[in-house]
Order: structure tokens, then sequence, then C-alpha cells
């Protein structure tokens, strides 16, 4: 029987990987329990759709979808994550993975075999606060996977979710300059806590009262979604 880890897909976006139309496989389950998560379905839900699926109609998109994204719930979690990827790279799309850092040593092997293009790295919250927002203790294995990325020439993306009753102004400035003490260069994104939005932590209404904020540094340039 084939193992369904698939939740859903997005067929075409162009705003999830820089500068290239591609698509979204959405992997079910997650080792976090983000109190923020708008995607709780996808996150305690099981996988609906068969890899075999996703190969037919990838074929189907050659020359029209540049990349495919691997998101989730956490996709490096599954065992079939790794075959998935490089099966994928075979049909020669590029490939980008959407991850809360869980995984280093999986991180490190597809770096290795030239299997990513791009990764978006979740900063969720310094240790202070990680536990709490995260329902986790995985800080060590994401502060491992930064590291890895940074000693390597994949082009990544570090990014914020951001509640004002989870995080305030003063937690972003230390994460940008625990950042900047890593050596890390480029665009830092912010992205805004959809209001409205069903989610695990059942959260109230949060500010966006960062937007006025200019939190940018000399090597960091803090973008706001």
């Amino acid at each position: 029987m084939l193992t369904k880890a698939i939740s859903s897909i997005t067929p075409f976006t162009l705003l999830d990987y820089p500068h290239k139309a591609a698509c979204i496989l959405w992997y079910a389950g997650c080792n976090m329990r983000c109190l923020y998560c708008y995607n709780p379905e996808i996150v305690l839900g099981k996988g609906t759709i068969a890899f075999d699926a996703i190969l037919s109609f990838l074929d189907k998109r050659k020359g029209l979808l540049d990349a495919v994204v691997f998101s989730g719930g956490e996709c490096t979690l599954h065992k079939s994550i790794y075959n998935h990827i490089m099966q994928v790279k075979t049909l020669g799309f590029l490939v980008k993975i959407d991850t809360n850092g869980s995984k280093p040593e999986l991180l490190q092997r597809l770096i290795d075999e030239n299997a990513l293009d791009y990764v978006a790295l979740d900063f969720k919250a310094l240790p202070s606060k990680f536990q709490y927002i995260t329902q986790s203790k995985l800080y060590a294995a994401f502060k491992q996977s930064l590291v890895i990325l940074l000693a390597n020439t994949i082009p990544f993306e570090v990014r914020t979710t951001y509640h004002s009753e989870l995080l305030n102004e003063e937690d972003i400035k230390k994460m940008i300059v625990f950042l900047e003490t890593h050596h890390y260069v480029g665009n830092y994104y912010i992205q805004h806590f959809r209001n409205n939005t069903k989610t695990l932590g059942n959260l109230s209404y949060s500010k966006k009262n960062l937007l006025e904020k200019n939190l940018s540094t000399a090597t960091i340039n803090v973008v706001f979604r």
C-alpha cells in the first residue's frame, strides 16, 4: 500500500518561491504545535494523496512550473521525503523546502547532495519563549539547522510569524541581534499573524504594531509580509 503523506497541493503560486512559478506540496503532520498555527487540519491530519499522483501532476507541468515547494506541517518529518525530493529533482524542477529546522541531519544530507535550491527557515523565538510558542523542545535542532545553512552557499531566508500576544518589539530586536551574531545577512521576513483565523492556540486579535517600526540594521533588512 502506498503511503499518503501529502494532505493537499497548491497547483500554482508566484509568491512562495522567489521569482519562480511553483506548486506547493502540503505534508501532513508536525512535531511542533505552534499556538499561532493556522493549518491545524494539516498539522493534526493525515495525508490523502499518494506521491505517484504528484509525479503524474508534475510530469504534465513541465515547462509550466519552475519549482516545487515542500511545505506542511513539517515536510522533513516524513521517512519518504528524501526520495520524494530526489524524484522531483530528477524531473528537472527546482526544490524549496519550508522547515522549522528540526531535522538538521536531513538538511545537511540534502545540501551535500545538491538536492535543494532554496530553504525557508522558521525562526519561532529565542529560548525564553520557544518552548511555550511551539509546545516543543526543538530549539537546539533549529539552531543547528541555521548554522548549517550559514555554513553553506545555498540561498535561504529566515522568517518569523508575529503575534502580539506571543512576541513583542523587544523580542524581535533580540532575534535580529541573534541573527547578526551568527553572521546572517540579508532579508529577515516578519509575517504578521492572520487575524480571524482558526489556530491551534485559539489566539485572540493580534496587533500589527510593528509595521511603523524601522527594525532593519546595516546587515539585516527586515521585510514585513
